[in-house]
């Protein structure tokens, strides 16, 4: 039965309140007046209890208001990603986005800065809580900061009664900051607790309209009006019906579905897990978002609990708040390892939340590989052009790609790749457009391996954008001596390591050295101990394979990466007819999911641009005329696996 309203709604949960961008202090351990760089996530708690309830698999929507800027685009974005429904979050003409700057000191000290002044989020009007969007939903949570002006009291109170008469559970997160109640300077947002008659009194008149009240001890002791615990909880329940979760931090939380007791551990107290701190900032909108996951899918408070405090512990082992919400399958992986107190170092974990919580889908790729710096090089002495001219011809490839992506419909599945090295125009010209981008990060040729920049790989990416994805060729055999291996292993570890840090995708291609002998069964096994080192890329660039060959890696990407996301073809020199017949071996494969080739589309054109024989036009219609051939190449392949099957 569904105590909770009508399980058809159209929404589980709709969130109202505070939505804004947190900067995060990259220096742990420094105060934020030493801080050098920080890091940009979405924040608020309305909007991180949101984005942890939308994640763990609940339909959610969001009450609140973004300016017309950036910051509030980004917002959006990331919410939409995510799943959460940003139909009355509208954008405000007149206000900035909300701005918060965080640090994490020490473990018991998160010094932030809220700037706020006249933000977005608290203009909401009353259009915004229309009374059909409400009912729409099963549950309505609304934070305390929408309680602390005459403005956003009344929208947020309109939303409860609207709520209420259509039946729609109701809940409260005290949610308490002084300083955003106009209780400290502007420059205290640390500070948690400062008794007010004044917010007392505000809660208290709100609070007979909650059926769920969720708080730390200190936010009860405000909506209470007591700082001794048992008092202010039982002016609580003078005042409500609603059940009362006090949340512990590593202690757990108690739940009160009744009478006050005498002790608060007398009430059914559910154990945390205890974990070592990074940031205790957007864990309690972490614990609100399991507790909702538990509550609205039926589960009673015991189990919701339960996963309310893994939620909350799990978030604060890590840097940010809503990057940091896990999955369920995070979730799950949690709780069935007790004594877990180091989640952050988990690698199973760390490899669940990097798998588990990507939302851009590459069900098929096209893709035009330019990033060739050494044989572009050399076309240009070969037709004595000026060097400075590779800048030129990359910026027009990245026109021809776009070219390509609208006459042959290729929207969500076209990508490019490119170097920095004669490409940085061209990635720049690429970047903001939705394409699967890849960028090298190998010196040309290099074996065994180095990177461009030096072996401090990491520092490199920190400057790429996130949506590129990094590229790296290497040539390791498995049947060469030890001591060759060895440099390569260890500086793919470092690259994986690093992308682990940076958070963008790694493409692997593997080509043994042809100074041993290498077929297939060279090539899987080449990967096999990639996975035994631990390395998991997003994606692998592989030469053509024969059809045997496919199954073998599918077979292998099965048992030990279900989750990468798939192998591209590479071109090599082959001629179209040469990579047809590739794509005909591969199309049976369910690993297979594209081509990254250059050569074979610009070669001959680039040539001739650099020599004068054509112009810019010509090079294009060329480019794109190759690039056509190879896309019908694959299609075709593909529907002939499709009448096949």
């Amino acid at each position: 039965m569904d105590t909770l309203g009508n399980a058809q709604r159209r929404l589980d949960v709709i969130c109202l309140g505070r939505l804004g961008v947190d900067l995060y202090a990259q220096q742990v351990g420094a105060r934020l007046e030493g801080a050098s760089t920080f890091a940009k996530y979405l924040g608020g708690s309305s909007a991180n209890i949101a984005f942890g309830c939308a994640r763990l698999g609940l339909k959610t929507a969001l009450v609140s208001r973004v300016g017309d800027d950036a910051m509030g685009r980004y917002l959006l974005e990331t919410l939409t990603s995510e799943g959460v429904d940003t139909s009355h979050v509208p954008i405000d003409p007149e206000r900035l986005t909300a701005l918060v700057l965080l640090g994490i000191e020490d473990r018991d000290t998160f010094p932030h800065i809220f700037y706020r002044e006249n933000c977005a989020d608290m203009a909401i009007e009353e259009r915004d809580v229309a009374e059909e969007f409400v009912a729409s939903a099963r549950a309505l949570v609304i934070t305390g900061t929408h309680f602390s002006t005459e403005h956003t009291h009344r929208i947020s109170t309109l939303a409860l009664d609207r709520a209420r008469r259509n039946g729609v559970k109701t809940v409260l997160d005290v949610d308490y900051r002084p300083v955003l109640w106009g209780l400290t300077g502007p420059g205290g947002g640390a500070q948690r607790f400062v008794a007010s008659d004044r917010v007392t009194a505000h809660l208290q008149e709100i609070l007979p309209r909650f059926d769920l009240v969720v708080g730390t001890v200190d936010e009860f002791h405000i909506a209470g009006g007591n700082e001794d615990p048992i008092s202010s909880l039982r002016r609580v329940r003078e005042l409500t019906k609603a059940v009362l979760v006090v949340k512990l931090g590593p202690g757990g939380c108690a739940v009160i579905e009744g009478e006050v007791p005498a002790r608060l551990e007398d009430s059914p107290v559910l154990p945390g897990f205890p974990v070592e701190v990074m940031n205790v900032l957007g864990a309690g909108d972490a614990f609100l978002a399991g507790l909702l996951k538990g509550w609205l899918s039926g589960q009673g408070f015991a189990e919701a609990g339960r996963a309310a405090n893994a939620c909350g512990a799990i978030v604060v082992s890590r840097h940010a708040c809503s990057a940091s919400m896990p999955s369920p399958a995070e979730l799950e992986h949690f709780l069935s390892r007790p004594g877990l107190v180091r989640p952050d170092k988990d690698p199973t974990l760390r490899r669940l939340h990097r798998v588990t919580t990507r939302r851009r889908s590459w069900p098929e790729l096209h893709v035009f590989a330019f990033d060739h710096r050494t044989q572009f090089y050399e076309l240009a002495r070969e037709t004595g052009a000026p060097e400075a001219r590779l800048k030129r011809l990359k910026c027009l490839l990245v026109e021809a790609v776009a070219e390509a992506e609208r006459a042959l419909s290729l929207s969500g599945r076209i990508g490019a790749l490119i170097d920095d090295t004669y490409g940085e125009d061209a990635l720049l010209l690429a970047s903001g457009r939705g394409w699967w981008l890849g960028r090298p990060v190998e010196v040309p040729g290099s074996s065994p391996l180095e990177f461009e920049g030096g072996r401090s790989v990491g520092t490199r990416l920190f400057a790429w954008p996130r949506e590129q994805v990094v590229k790296c060729l290497v040539r390791l055999h498995p049947d060469a001596p030890v001591e060759e291996r060895l440099e390569d292993e260890t500086q793919l570890l470092a690259l994986h390591e690093a992308v682990q840090a940076s958070g963008h995708e790694l493409l692997l291609e593997v080509l043994p050295s042809r100074r041993l002998l290498v077929d297939d069964e060279v090539v899987v096994r080449a990967l096999r101990r990639l996975y035994n080192l631990g390395l998991h890329p997003e994606w692998w660039k592989l030469a053509p394979l024969s059809r045997e060959g496919w199954r073998r890696v599918d077979a292998l990407l099965r048992e030990r990466d279900p989750d990468c996301r798939g192998v591209v073809i590479l071109g090599l020199k082959a001629s179209v007819e040469q990579l047809a017949a590739a794509f005909r071996d591969a199309a049976g494969s369910q690993s297979c999911r594209g081509f990254v080739v250059g050569r074979t589309i610009s070669h001959e054109p680039a040539r001739a641009w650099l020599a004068g024989e054509t112009d810019d036009a010509g090079l294009s219609r060329k480019v794109l005329a190759n690039f056509a051939a190879l896309v019908r190449a694959w299609r075709d392949a593909r529907g002939a696996r499709a009448e096949v099957a």
